[in-house]
């Protein structure tokens, strides 16, 4: 059986790496992408089951996340945009993006299967 295949964009070291362990210990396949500019050509090329963005990012993670929402090879991805429980501005903007369900960390941390699960069957 194949296994599920996630892309995982941060910077920050917490709670990037986190989700990357916590996707791994579900027994996903794990690509991490530092730079958002190259965001929306490694979704395309490698075609993941779902992406993980941070919006906390000083990358422009929103403009990635509307490229990939555009394109017709790229749209049915979904997308799960998170980031500190503290600043909606960053969650509402990651909405206005295009992200498929948008929440903050503490949130996607204390229910991580079930977000997948509940992104995974919104597709």
């Amino acid at each position: 059986m194949t296994q599920p295949f996630a892309l995982v964009f941060y910077e920050r070291l917490m709670p990037g790496s986190q989700l990357v362990n916590r996707l791994q210990d579900l027994n996903y396949r794990v690509l991490t992408v530092t730079n958002a500019a190259l965001l929306a050509a490694t979704a395309k090329r490698e075609m993941p089951m779902l992406l993980l963005a941070d919006f906390e990012s000083q990358a422009d993670v929103r403009t990635a996340i509307e490229k990939i929402k555009a394109d017709p090879a790229t749209t049915h991805i979904p997308v799960i945009a998170f980031g500190p429980d503290d600043k909606a501005e960053l969650l509402a903007a990651a909405k206005a993006a295009g992200a498929n369900l948008v929440m903050g960390e503490s949130a996607l941390g204390n229910h991580f299967p079930q977000v997948l699960d509940q992104v995974l069957q919104l597709e």
